[in-house]
């Protein structure tokens, strides 16, 4: 057997979260894996391709409802990572409803045709867009997504060349991953597309523009510079809010984004892919920012984390290619994965979870701020709706504290509680949007205890 190649210095490999190469992993497996799972994890392992944040598996899985995950051993886990699928939680019973409606009546739609699932979604997506985002194209996933967006940037623009974001995440195939500025994704793929060039990100904490840990937009100013210099950009794509580690920028980075960006004639392209639906407190999370991008991409929660649905919605203006194939996806139009996502929008509306997500990140907030007070190791706390970041340092250096985010994350594991750990050292808390306020009380309570056990 080929051994898995490792890092040399293990950061990079931390970056998206936490990885199936530590010691740590195998040390969990070894006190809570019993003989069923530990047969069906060797199968696992037997029969897929290694690759790195995913086979070899850690665990296994017999059901997933609401809030909770339960492994076959019967041991139930309040999900706060969810692959950011799971806004109306696992299993809704309208979303598998309307599943089952959709299966019994048309389980699939060959692309020459339409469907009424197709075209109500595509119009529900435009209704809560604002502004002039009134064009919509289906893909099976967040990454086929951005390739559309990709493709219309160029054709629209004649242009060829992207500005984005190192660390950011776009999606696993190769176009994603030329615009994304992960390492673990990026390392010995060459050549990756031409033209896409990077920029840091919004990052007051490791900022090279003098922010100071308060952001003063001046990266956004550099955009703007690079796009000068660079007369052939077709577009920026940018994050949102960047999820793997829990980025919020302020207001006026976007305003001056939006700006340089109409300034040069490039096109702003916002990845919402899981932080969209509600996450931030708002359908999309730019609505935050009093923006509207060119295009922005939704996918993940789309589906109701029951069916795999992505959508691209672009600005009228951008319908400029009708003699060529953006998508042409198998299951562009999936009856079955748009009656998930159409009863999907109607939870978001119908238990108003952008109101819910605010008001409970809020009080979540609240108690992670207590626990930075307290807490040296917590060297910053930072969320919006309910995606939430601890950021672990060292107390004395306040450089990341990478081991001990992992050795939090085990411990959580053991007591019931999975989230990922992003960029190496930040806890990102990703609930259900559906969570009630004992649990999400007591999954706070699980990560505090942990922070203090596992601290030195």
């Amino acid at each position: 057997m080929i051994p898995p190649r490792v890092p040399a210095d293990g950061h990079d490999a931390a970056a998206e979260g936490d990885v199936n190469l530590s010691p740590r992993r195998r040390e969990w497996e070894a006190a809570h894996v019993g003989p069923t799972t530990r047969a069906l994890l060797d199968d696992d392992a037997k029969y897929f391709l290694h690759q790195s944040l995913s086979t070899p598996c850690m665990n296994a899985l017999a059901s997933a409802s609401g809030i909770w995950l339960t492994d076959v051993e019967g041991r139930r886990f309040m999900d706060f990572h969810g692959n950011s699928v799971h806004q109306v939680g696992h299993g809704h019973p309208r979303v598998i409803d309307a599943v089952k409606q959709a299966l019994d009546v048309l389980p699939f739609s060959p692309r020459r045709f339409t469907n009424d699932y197709a075209v109500t979604l595509a119009r529900r997506l435009v209704d809560l867009a604002p502004g002039d985002l009134s064009k919509v194209l289906f893909a099976p996933g967040g990454a086929e997504a951005i390739g559309i967006a990709l493709k219309l940037a160029r054709i629209a623009t004649g242009r060829h060349k992207t500005i984005s974001m190192w660390d950011a995440f776009h999606g696993a195939s190769l176009d994603a991953i030329s615009i994304g500025g992960e390492a673990t994704f990026r390392r010995d793929m060459g050549p990756l597309l031409p033209g896409t060039e990077h920029v840091q990100p919004c990052d007051p904490r490791g900022c090279n523009f003098g922010c100071g840990g308060t952001c003063n937009a001046r990266c956004a100013d550099y955009v703007d510079y690079v796009l000068g210099k660079e007369e052939d950009v077709a577009a920026v794509v940018v994050e949102t809010i960047r999820s793997t580690d829990v980025q919020v920028p302020p207001r006026a980075y976007y305003e001056r984004l939006r700006a340089a960006c109409d300034r040069h004639g490039a096109l702003l392209i916002l990845d919402e892919i899981p932080i969209g639906l509600g996450r931030t407190g708002t359908v999309f999370a730019f609505e935050h920012y009093g923006i509207v991008p060119d295009m922005v991409v939704l996918g993940k929660g789309l589906g109701g984390g029951v069916f795999p649905m992505a959508a691209l919605i672009a600005r009228e203006g951008l319908d400029v290619a009708g003699d060529r194939a953006l998508g042409h996806y198998t299951h562009e139009k999936s009856s079955v994965g748009c009656a998930a996502a159409l009863a999907t929008l109607d939870v978001i509306a119908d238990e108003r979870l952008c109101a819910r997500a605010t008001r409970l990140g809020e009080r979540a907030l609240a108690r992670l701020y207590e626990v930075q007070r307290r807490l040296r190791v917590v060297g910053d706390v930072r969320g919006i709706g309910l995606l939430l970041g601890v950021e672990l340092v060292d107390p004395v250096s306040h450089a990341p504290a990478r081991d001990l985010a992992e050795r939090v994350l085990y411990e959580c594991l053991s007591n019931g509680m999975s989230f990922k750990v992003g960029q190496g050292n930040v806890l990102v808390l990703s609930p259900p949007l559906v969570i009630d306020e004992a649990d999400l009380d007591r999954a706070l309570d699980i990560v505090e205890r942990a922070i203090m056990t596992c601290s030195p």
